[in-house]
């Protein structure tokens, strides 16, 4: 399989299409399936639109067969097939090799070995692998199937709600560049109050959150699996930082850390800059001292204020971990540093802006 961006498509019903495809055009889906006609006009106009209608983009075939007839078309189609045995993943093949632009297929209780078998087989072709599920819990597993994942996800979604956490979960999927930064500053600014994101996961070795006092330059701030001499390992916990900072969500909109609640999803990564979702189950804001860290990568500062304790702890470029209290001028950390822009409640804008 060619390399390709990955793709949210909403599969459209006589319920669906005018109640859901604006919203879902708001938070970034721009593909669907099913009649173009019951598509709003302003949503048409940007839209790709898989169906079984010639005014659709993509047509929609049901067999070989018809692909087969359509070969003379310039069209782009898609092939529809269930994956149930061996001969299907064949169809599947044959399809691609008569030019097809997707095969959508659906599993029935066994998922993962038959998308193995077609990911294996369409890895090298042009052709993208679109998987029906039923809910975006499906969309971190159907994505990482061979550590190659499906081109992208057909989902009839139930409400607003599921077509912003399946956005979520495709974003959170993305890889985000970490760059060894060298830090230049740490010291003591005083008393302040500090958030504990408490998550409903256990969260591994190298995983953390990405905070900063600047809308694009993220510290990777690990979590308290390690635990000291002194206290419990907290696993669930990334004690992150001073209220005020951002965080990077899963949308990759930002929020101040004040601002997180209880049941909100917020965004996970490793020190590879793999990204993952927990949700979260408690904030947890206290007067604690604060310690300052200022680091520099390809020119670009920023700084992150934390507790000064012995529990937290920031990544480093082999993916140990390095305490705040024993963190010193000319340490290498892992950050994530964006293109530099505006946030309007926590949105991207083009204006500009000068954080410091």
């Amino acid at each position: 399989m060619a390399e390709h961006s990955k793709e949210i498509v909403v599969d459209l019903n006589q319920n669906l299409a005018s109640k859901f495809s604006e919203q879902a055009v708001k938070v970034g889906i721009r593909s669907f399936l099913g009649n173009p006609e019951s598509l709003p006009p302003d949503v048409r106009s940007i839209a790709k639109v898989y169906s079984t209608s010639s005014k659709g983009d993509v047509l929609l075939l049901g067999s070989l067969d018809e692909a087969r007839l359509n070969r003379s078309s310039q069209k782009p189609f898609a092939l529809q097939l269930k994956l149930a045995s061996p001969k299907d993943v064949q169809e599947a093949v044959e399809a691609s090799r008569l030019g097809a632009d997707a095969i959508i297929v659906e599993t029935g209780s066994w998922k993962i070995i038959p998308l193995e078998n077609l990911i294996a087989k369409l890895h090298k072709h042009n052709t993208r692998i679109l998987a029906k599920i039923e809910s975006p819990d499906e969309i971190e597993t159907v994505f990482g199937i061979l550590e190659v994942g499906v081109d992208g996800v057909v989902l009839s979604p139930k409400n607003v709600q599921e077509l912003s956490r399946a956005v979520e979960a495709l974003s959170s999927l993305r890889h985000f560049d970490l760059k060894p930064a060298i830090v230049t500053e740490v010291r003591d600014v005083g008393i302040g109050d500090r958030a504990c994101i408490d998550t409903a996961s256990i969260l591994k070795l190298g995983e953390g959150t990405l905070v900063g006092s600047r809308s694009n330059f993220f510290f990777l701030i690990h979590n308290e699996s390690v635990g000291s001499s002194f206290t419990s390992p907290r696993p669930f916990r990334v004690n992150a930082g001073a209220v005020h900072s951002y965080t990077l969500m899963p949308d990759g909109k930002t929020k101040y850390l004040s601002e997180l609640q209880s049941g909100e999803r917020v965004l996970i990564v490793n020190h590879e800059g793999r990204g993952s979702i927990a949700t979260i189950g408690r904030i947890k804001i206290e007067r604690r001292p604060l310690r300052l860290v200022k680091a520099e990568v390809d020119g670009e500062v920023g700084t992150v204020l934390v507790q000064n304790a012995e529990t937290i702890r920031f990544v480093g470029v082999d993916g140990g971990v390095i305490a705040v209290t024993e963190l010193k001028p000319q340490d290498k950390i892992l950050v994530h540093v964006g293109q530099t822009q505006g946030r309007h409640f926590g949105q991207t804008v083009d204006e500009f802006i000068l954080e410091k």
